[in-house]
């Protein structure tokens, strides 16, 4: 354990749990940053600042794993592993990784919007060169006893505690950039089906290539582990996020495909996904391989007890995306063209939770994503375990008849209030669609004109019952639909947004946020 993670302990051991919290819902990939993408440096740590100035405890991120194709961070390349496209090159360079003419040639970027292409290639080039310097480090570096640990120390020991997932997932990185890029399925057949002398094999030709990506799995660990005890040090939280269901082209179902309903060559059976709703009318065909829930009993849910555990290293809570999916999943056949064609299946419901608590204790620091088709047993296995639910304002508001996510209708404060998701157009742009009596309905119970309808809803979060009111960035800064982070069903122009510092600075905002705070209890 290095220092930073036995500060980090003693932050985390000495903070003060609040009845009523409030934050800001923005994913590391937004924020300020010289190099195309946002990242852990420092616009991450200005992020923070500004939560503390303005009252905040909580930030909200969207999973931290590293992406594929699509870029969504729904769509992970696996369960444990970090992304590594939000390391900080600034840090890199404090940390002698990284030099100023690593950076000739780099592109000019937008500061509003993430170009994923040029900004992964990019990264990936930084990325080497700091390998490169790294090996030059350890070449030279000394063996002094009573020092502290030198970067070579801490790559060492990185690399013994997070073997478990780290092997295999450092071996599937390479082996993809080995077979350029294409899906495991696509592989020869004996790595395909992970036949260890195969395995074997690769692991000593791609030695340097294998090293090279645990090694970015160790910047991103020392990057996010600081960042952590940075937001710790000013008493705000973290809620991670985790999807329920894992991307076929994923180093878990390729490394352990007894996890999943695969068939004999390795192919889902059926894929995951939800029925017509509020978002799709055919549904949402996600694609996602479903878990083998029989055998997962059968190991006392051992690999999601590890999945839960790492993710508890790196944030305070873990929103897990699709709750509804460990009561009832949509099952679709692998061939359909639609979702509409799937069936509810039975999930492991309480059984899996039992196990988590046992292993974590009863106070599982778990916020359960209960939106979409929820029946009354999905309610039950929430509330049977006490997991906090979800209240977006904007379904309340364009459905006059659902009262559930109006404040003046909570009946706990056991629960996220929310003006909108990553998956909701921005308020502003939301509104800007809403007919004449919804947006009425607004203006009557805000005592407002409308005009401010994002600040608005941020007021009626504040001031709801509920424990935790959390608002995506995109709201506090009063974004129109430009600025929203996902379409669902739409494949393009996804989660590319940023902002810029200035946006911050603005003082008005800074002192409206601090004082609605406090009027509302949340310091």
């Amino acid at each position: 354990m290095n220092q930073n993670q036995k500060e980090m302990e003693k932050a985390l051991a000495a903070r003060t749990r609040r009845d009523r919290m409030s934050g800001i819902l923005v994913h590391p990939t937004s924020f300020p940053s010289p190099h195309g993408i946002g990242d852990l440096g420092q616009g991450a740590r200005d992020f923070i600042d500004f939560l503390k100035e303005t009252g905040q405890h909580l930030w909200q991120v969207l999973p931290l794993g590293p992406t594929g194709f699509g870029d969504s961070p729904y769509q992970s390349l696996s369960a444990f592993a970090g992304q590594i496209y939000i390391i900080s090159p600034e840090d890199l360079k404090k940390e002698g990784l990284l030099q100023e003419a690593d950076f000739e040639g780099e592109p000019e970027w937008d500061p509003r919007k993430v170009d994923y292409g040029p900004a992964i290639e990019f990264k990936v080039k930084l990325l080497k060169k700091a390998y490169a310097h790294f090996l030059e480090m350890e070449a030279h570096t000394p063996a002094e006893k009573n020092l502290e640990p030198s970067l070579s120390d801490r790559f060492r020991e990185f690399c013994r505690e997070e073997a478990d997932w780290l092997d295999d997932y450092a071996l599937f990185c390479s082996l993809k950039d080995h077979f350029e890029g294409r899906c495991w399925l696509d592989w020869d057949a004996d790595l395909r089906e992970g036949r260890s002398a195969a395995k074997q094999k690769y692991a000593q030709t791609l030695k340097q290539e294998i090293r090279f990506f645990k090694f970015t799995q160790f910047l991103f660990q020392e990057q996010w582990t600081a960042l952590r005890l940075y937001a710790a040090e000013r008493e705000v939280e973290i809620i991670g996020d985790i999807p329920i269901f894992m991307a076929i082209d994923n180093c878990d179902v390729w490394a352990d495909k007894k996890l999943f309903r695969l068939d004999s060559k390795g192919y889902p059976i059926e894929v995951a996904g939800v029925p017509p709703d509020y978002f799709s009318a055919t549904g949402q065909l996600w694609g996602n391989p479903l878990y083998d829930w029989e055998y997962h009993e059968k190991t006392g849910y051992e690999w999601w007890i590890r999945r839960i555990q790492r993710q508890l290293e790196l944030v305070d809570y873990v929103r897990i995306d699709h709750f509804r999916g460990f009561v009832s999943y949509w099952a679709i056949p692998a061939d359909a063209e639609t979702a509409i064609e799937g069936a509810w299946k039975e999930g492991p419901g309480e059984k899996l939770f039992l196990a988590l608590q046992k292993k974590f204790g009863e106070d599982l620091p778990i916020i359960a994503e209960d939106l979409g088709i929820i029946t009354e047993d999905v309610e039950a296995l929430r509330d049977r375990f006490h997991f906090p639910g979800m209240k977006v304002l904007q379904f309340g508001f364009e459905n006059m008849n659902d009262h559930s996510y109006i404040p003046h209708y909570y009946v706990t404060p056991n629960c996220v209030c929310y003006t909108g998701t990553h998956d909701n157009d921005t308020t502003v742009g939301w509104y800007r669609n809403q007919s004449e009596e919804v947006k009425d309905r607004i203006r009557i119970m805000g005592n407002c004109d409308g005009s401010g309808v994002s600040l608005d809803f941020i007021r009626f979060a504040l001031g709801s019952i509920a424990k935790y009111a959390i608002f995506p960035l995109q709201d506090l800064l009063q974004m129109d639909s430009d600025a929203r982070m996902n379409t669902p069903g739409v494949a393009a122009a996804n989660w590319a947004f940023r902002y810029e510092q200035s946006d911050l600075d603005v003082e008005w905002r800074r002192e409206w946020l601090l004082r609605y705070t406090k009027v509302y209890g949340r310091i």
